[in-house]
């Protein structure tokens, strides 16, 4: 009886090993199809932002490359929460993927409470896309011509500045929160529903500035109709070389951007990150992606996987920081 259950033993634990053996084979063969049906891509703003724009800007090349549809699927709402609780539930095959930000990556999960989710930890970083700087505004009728005058003024008469930002958290948010504890000066935060209404009322100065994307920023100021006093990253723009950095004039170290990066769910294959790491890096260093991306003022970075997670080490530091010395807090 007991050599008849041993052997029925072996016999089921061969049965196991071969049924893995053939599983790991089969999971293996699967990831070296990769891919072999359409890929998603999860934007948490609704179209026409940064993050959608960074979507767009690899997805039509990375379908030519792999021979698969890649779509970009806006998930707004709850600043950019719903999006990127969808992609971190996501099945982890390499199929669904997210592009996140720094709000969605960095900040929310010290804004908020009861994310249901972790940010940091329940995605894997693939490349980073790009690094855009933000550009401080005023109105093209505004006493103001440089960032020194504002300095003088904010610190003249504290309280009496105002900086308008599209949602707490928002990177022109915290790039002004930023500024006014730096200068140890208090501001006036109004939040907007929208950038429309916000540069209405920055353009007739019931506003008196606004940390803008570059992309939004430029037309207004070739346009004549808003003025650009300084831009928030250590170096100037090509597009703006006139125009110094914060760095450089009040605030030196001084350093908020927007980036975007691509990311996929905790446990996807590390070949399939591997190859989107490689292609999309391929992408970025094309002649006209470059171009296009260094006329929209954006930093083209060439980035493997550990270069970007320390970047988004780094930032989380920075910013749980930033919130914490702010006390900067949104209920969800």
């Amino acid at each position: 009886m007991l050599k008849n259950i041993i052997k029925l033993s072996l016999h089921l634990l061969a049965s196991l090993c071969m049924a893995f053996s053939c599983s790991t084979h089969l999971a293996m063969a699967n990831d070296a199809d990769y891919p072999s049906k359409p890929i998603t891509i999860i934007v948490a703003y609704a179209p026409g932002g940064q993050g959608d724009a960074f979507a767009r800007i690899i997805s039509e090349r990375l379908s030519q490359i792999y021979k698969q549809s890649v779509v970009v699927d806006n998930r707004p709402g709850v600043s950019g929460v719903v999006g990127t609780r969808l992609a971190a539930k996501a099945k982890n095959d390499g199929y669904t993927l997210f592009l996140g930000q720094t709000g969605e990556i960095v900040v929310n999960r010290s804004m908020m409470k009861d994310l249901g989710f972790d940010p940091v930890k329940d995605f894997i970083p693939v490349v980073l896309i790009g690094n855009a700087p933000l550009v401080l505004l005023v109105s093209s009728d505004s006493p103001l011509s440089s960032v020194n005058e504002l300095v003088e003024l904010a610190k003249s008469k504290p309280g009496r500045l105002s900086f308008g930002s599209v949602g707490a958290g928002t990177p022109g948010h915290l790039a002004a929160t930023a500024l006014s504890l730096g200068l140890k000066s208090e501001m006036v935060h109004v939040p907007y529903k929208g950038v429309g209404p916000l540069m209405a009322d920055l353009m007739s100065q019931r506003l008196d500035f606004f940390f803008s994307s570059a992309s939004a920023a430029m037309p207004q100021v070739k346009g004549g109709k808003l003025k650009a006093l300084a831009v928030s990253t250590p170096h100037r723009m090509n597009s703006l070389p006139q125009v110094p950095t914060i760095a450089e004039t009040v605030l030196p170290g001084f350093n908020y951007s927007l980036w975007g990066g691509l990311f996929a769910p905790v446990g996807t294959p590390r070949n399939v990150i591997q190859s989107l790491n490689k292609e999309i890096n391929q992408i970025l260093a094309l002649p006209d992606v470059k171009a296009q991306m260094e006329k929209d003022s954006l930093a083209v970075p060439s980035n493997n996987i550990q270069e970007f997670s320390n970047y988004i080490a780094s930032e989380s530091v920075k910013f749980e920081r930033l919130v914490n010395d702010a006390k900067l807090k949104l209920d969800n």
